[in-house]
């Protein structure tokens, strides 16, 4: 599969936010803080990891035209099963 630059782009705030969340934890910063960062980074990425499953969802049923609705079928199952499983 191809990642966009879109994708990418998500990944690379996403590492800047974690070495920020690094940092500010050596500082020593309120954990509330330090939490409310943590949970943006996780919401990031749960955003990212949908957004992953549904490019790869049209690419499979795209991948399928023509396979017949059995395949397409099981395509569908196993994107879905991707995103089931991130959580």
């Amino acid at each position: 599969m191809e990642y966009n630059d879109q994708v990418k782009n998500r990944v690379k705030r996403i590492e800047g936010q974690l070495r920020g969340i690094l940092r500010m934890m050596e500082e020593g910063k309120d954990c509330k803080d330090v939490i409310t960062q943590l949970s943006a980074a996780r919401s990031a990425i749960d955003r990212s990891v949908g957004l992953v499953v549904s490019s790869n969802l049209v690419e499979c049923v795209r991948k399928a035209d023509g396979q017949g609705d059995h395949q397409t079928n099981e395509l569908i199952k196993e994107a879905v099963n991707l995103l089931v499983k991130s959580r």
